[in-house]
């Protein structure tokens, strides 16, 4: 993903060529912790101090003294007190707040709560006061006049991905200026327990992923229903009793009006949403033992969201990047369920297999993952096709673009599609860029695989581009186009869990765009200074969700230049087949931090373990 200036700074001030990274709105998720919740044995805890609102307010913290009460108006679930949000009948704000820590290595978290709403509104329609329900960043519900109830009812809601944990569980009352609700809790409770069996080895699973997908647009394409299906395999020794969909797009809705919506699941049962919905749980019907294969299926729909986004519409143009539900993975941590980020990306996927029907009007064109061919479909209608073998994921647009096409000097045919209001002498660039860029990158760390490459180009990308298996979004411009195409080896081909150590792909991909544009780094090291002794270029989303104005700076522009510096260690020839078999040995596979030291280390006789050190490369 390249990078762009906040967008208080206006599409005029961007300039790309100068970028190294992404700097995000200061909307973004932050305060998630990177790893997975650990695997240790599971103690089984109450974790929540106070929740029946008996012993006064200690530990919670209120936006109000009266929030925590006893006073006549409502009446408690159980004991005398109970915490009463709003009831004011103009615009008001209440709070309520508590620091809690699940326990490491429980397979079920659950945040219980009895909840009584009355209100004075009457409409059936509008939500206009609500509460919402948080832990951490992640919005976990929200419920609104709407909900109202003669009495208390109970509420339960998975937490299970915080395991491990110390994370703020709060409650947000919020009335608009005229006709009272409130919003009144009691017996507020959060359950761990349920040990989480440590996989016997290390072994990433469910693996060998076959995705079968078939969708059915509107009129603007920018809704999506039909059917998808997935079959695996465990490859783990340590049976696979359930297996988690990403649904990561739902980070761009809420959990009660979800862009991405599986019903009707087969082969197995749907359980709990997760991390803000972006995590649903399948219980398959039987574990599934070590080298067996099963399939699961799903209905899906998928509505586009308004705006220039990697998911989103920009007027008739639809991005659709992240959209399909794909497998989660568990390794020895366990199982990775770590929160969307705005910032960077959140996605740790396997090598798979696509095969994708998307049936929409003929005047929409599909650019997608993978190869396509269109055939007619019924009056009006086109049915692309796409298949892609080897892939983490899938992407699709689609709108009445501008496409041109042509063929890199080694054979790689490169599809551009504008929007309207890209000249057509920016098209012939870009296509000339991505030509250039394929055949460069693929020299130097092997040959593009994934037959096509398509360029989806709109000057409206608040993120300036990002990457997707054999499917890019961009700007116009020379650099960040270059640097979405190396991502096609940098995530695409040499994998890596991109929320906890996104400098294996972000770094490595800027250091290949500076190869292929005959940039040296020379001295760029030199410009390095630290912002405190917790920076490290090989920290987690997590640090740089709460560090955002810091994310490229390290991530991409020392990640780099710590590259360019390894190169000037180990000579150009020895960096350049250290890059070139480093991406043969983990081809279509996943890279670590402690891999590619191992195999930079054994690339020369320097002990390279102070300049780990001076660079700030741990793991």
């Amino acid at each position: 993903m390249r990078s762009t200036p906040h967008r208080a700074l206006g599409a005029g001030a961007v300039t790309v060529a100068t970028l190294a990274a992404l700097f995000l709105p200061g909307t973004t998720a932050t305060a998630q912790p990177a790893e997975a919740p650990d695997a240790a044995a599971c103690t089984p805890a109450q974790v929540v101090t106070n929740g029946g609102f008996e012993s006064g307010t200690s530990p919670w913290t209120t936006s109000a003294s009266t929030v925590i009460t006893s006073r006549s108006g409502q009446t408690a679930h159980t004991g005398s007190s109970y915490a009463w949000l709003d009831g004011v009948g103009s615009t008001h704000t209440d709070t309520l707040t508590q620091s809690v820590t699940i326990p490491s290595g429980c397979g079920t978290a659950t945040l219980s709560f009895w909840l009584h709403i009355d209100t004075t509104e009457t409409t059936s329609s509008v939500a206009y006061d609500k509460l919402t329900a948080k832990i951490g960043s992640t919005t976990l519900a929200t419920y609104s006049n709407l909900d109202k109830n003669t009495g208390y009812v109970q509420k339960s809601l998975d937490v299970s991905s915080f395991a491990g944990q110390t994370v703020n569980l709060s409650f947000t009352g919020t009335e608009d200026s005229s006709l009272s609700t409130s919003f009144v809790l009691d017996d507020i409770a959060l359950d761990a327990s349920g040990g989480t069996t440590p996989p016997a080895d290390s072994t990433r699973t469910p693996a060998a992923p076959s995705y079968t997908v078939n969708l059915s647009s509107d009129t603007s394409g920018t809704v999506w229903t039909g059917h998808e299906s997935v079959t695996f395999t465990n490859a783990s020794a340590t049976a696979l009793g359930e297996v988690y969909l990403r649904l990561w797009d739902n980070y761009h809705g809420t959990c009660d009006a979800m862009p991405i919506r599986v019903s009707n699941v087969t082969g197995g049962t749907a359980g709990a949403l997760s991390v803000a919905c972006t995590a649903l749980k399948i219980d398959l019907p039987s574990p599934l033992a070590q080298g067996q294969s099963t399939t699961i299926g799903f209905d899906l729909g998928i509505t586009v969201p308004s705006g220039a986004d990697r998911f989103g519409h920009d007027g008739a143009f639809s991005f659709l990047g992240n959209a399909l539900p794909v497998l989660g993975i568990r390794d020895s941590a366990g199982w990775h369920l770590d929160p969307y980020t705005n910032n960077g990306e959140s996605f740790y996927s396997l090598a798979a297999d696509f095969k994708v029907t998307l049936d929409h009007p003929s005047t929409l064109l599909v650019p997608a993952t993978g190869t396509s061919t269109d055939t007619p479909g019924s009056s009006g209608r086109t049915v692309t096709t796409a298949t892609a073998t080897k892939v983490r994921d899938f992407a699709w647009a689609a709108g009445p673009f501008t496409k041109i096409s042509g063929t890199s000097a080694a054979g790689v045919p490169v599809n551009v599609y504008s929007v309207s209001g890209i000249s057509s002498s920016s098209a012939q660039s870009m296509l000339s860029t991505a030509k250039t860029a394929v055949d460069a990158h693929a020299g130097r760390f092997g040959a593009y695989p994934y037959g096509e490459l398509d360029a989806v180009i709109d000057n409206n990308y608040w993120f300036g581009g990002m990457e997707y298996p054999g499917f890019v979004l961009d700007l116009v411009s020379t650099t960040a186009l270059t640097h979405e195409i190396g991502h096609q080896w940098w995530y695409g081909i040499v994998g890596d869990d991109e929320y906890t150590s996104p400098w294996l792909d972000e770094a490595f991909t800027d250091y290949a765009t500076d190869l292929a544009l005959g940039k040296t780094g020379s001295n760029c090291w030199s410009g390095v200074s630290w912002a405190s002794s917790a920076e490290k270029i090989t920290n987690s989303m997590a640090y740089w969700d709460a560090h955002s104005s810091r994310y490229s700076t390290v991530v991409y522009g020392y990640g780099k230049c710590a590259l360019h510096d390894l190169r000037r260690v180990l000579g150009d020839t020895a960096m350049a087949k250290l890059l070139k078999d480093y991406a043969t040995a983990h081809w279509y596979g996943v890279s670590t931090t402690a891999e590619f030291k191992a195999a930079a280390q054994a690339a020369t006789s320097t002990d390279l373990t102070s300049f780990w050190t001076q660079h700030r490369i741990e793991g």
